[in-house]
């Protein structure tokens, strides 16, 4: 079955899942070459491609360090079949860069339960977050994570003012970088990406069905992920709620964002994969789970039918 062979997280799960993976990748990245075969670009797909594997990657070990999930695969499977059942997020190569900026500052963030190293780990994930703006613009909403973060771990009042000095450091060598090798300023103009809210394209077979499965999966979970954070210690509450916090946050990423393909759902995918993981980690509704995540894992198939 489907969920015992997913409970455990060995290398021959993440092989499979990063095959799965693969797969669609190439489908929808490599597969189209109008202008004849480009070197420059297949390089270019290849290298985004490992970084959306070193986001899964990079996800697993977030959850497995900081025990956000039981030590089993289903995060690092959720978020894969989330992400390749949209093929225009597969090749949106600004929303995965900008997500795994986003990951890493995460793992900074998440971190600070430990209290070690505070001000290092508030500066790391403000940097990371800031680069990450560079290429999505309105990841900046995750800057309220930080916040959230230190409010909760280390509300000393030298570390509200270490985000300011993070972002300005990467502020300033963005816009040394411009001078230096374009010759021109790094403006607000440049920086900032206006708002599209405009979801017609949501209408499609090929986003809504993906999309209504998805909703459908929160809307399930979460009930139990609100059950996990009242029977959680004290110590282990408010990183559960930080993961909470942070799928609200990116959900309204997802709705500034100005595009509307289903690429800038990237960002909420990885909140919702530890959150259902969390699910599909309890002991209750064995049969009911296997349904469910053979309807996830058959999603991509379905939505590659109706493209």
């Amino acid at each position: 079955m489907l969920t015992s062979f997913f409970s455990k997280s060995k290398p021959i799960n993440l092989s499979v899942i990063i095959l799965l993976l693969t797969i669609f990748y190439i489908g929808a990245s490599f597969t189209d070459w109008e202008n004849g075969f480009d070197w420059l670009e297949f390089f270019e797909k290849t290298g985004v491609f490992l970084l959306l594997v070193l986001s899964v990657l990079i996800l697993n070990f977030i959850a497995k360090k900081n025990e956000l999930t039981k030590r089993s695969a289903y995060k690092t499977l959720l978020f894969t079949v989330f992400c390749i059942s949209f093929s225009s997020l597969l090749q949106n190569e600004s929303a995965i860069i900008a997500n795994l900026c986003v990951l890493f500052a995460m793992r900074r963030i998440v971190s600070l339960r430990s209290h070690k190293f505070v001000q290092k780990k508030i500066f790391d994930a403000t940097f990371w977050i800031s680069i990450a703006t560079l290429y999505h613009f309105w990841s900046a909403l995750f800057f309220l994570i930080i916040f959230f973060a230190i409010l909760n771990f280390a509300s000393s009042f030298k570390n509200w003012l270490i985000p300011f000095v993070a972002f300005a450091a990467v502020v300033s060598l963005t816009v040394c970088f411009h001078l230096v090798v374009y010759d021109e300023f790094y403006t607000l103009i440049n920086w900032f990406q206006a708002s599209n809210f405009d979801f017609s394209k949501y209408g499609d077979l090929k986003l809504l069905i993906p999309l209504s499965i998805i909703l459908g999966l929160l809307i399930w979970t979460l009930f139990q992920y609100f059950s996990s954070i009242q029977k959680a210690s004290i110590t282990r509450r408010p990183v559960l709620s930080m993961i909470l916090f942070s799928l609200v946050v990116s959900a309204a990423v997802a709705l500034f964002s100005p595009t509307k393909n289903g690429s800038e759902l990237i960002f909420f995918f990885v909140p919702l994969s530890i959150i259902a993981s969390n699910y599909f980690d309890s002991k209750k509704d064995k049969i009911f789970k296997e349904i469910i995540l053979v309807t996830l894992i058959l999603m991509p198939f379905i939505v590659a039918f109706f493209a």
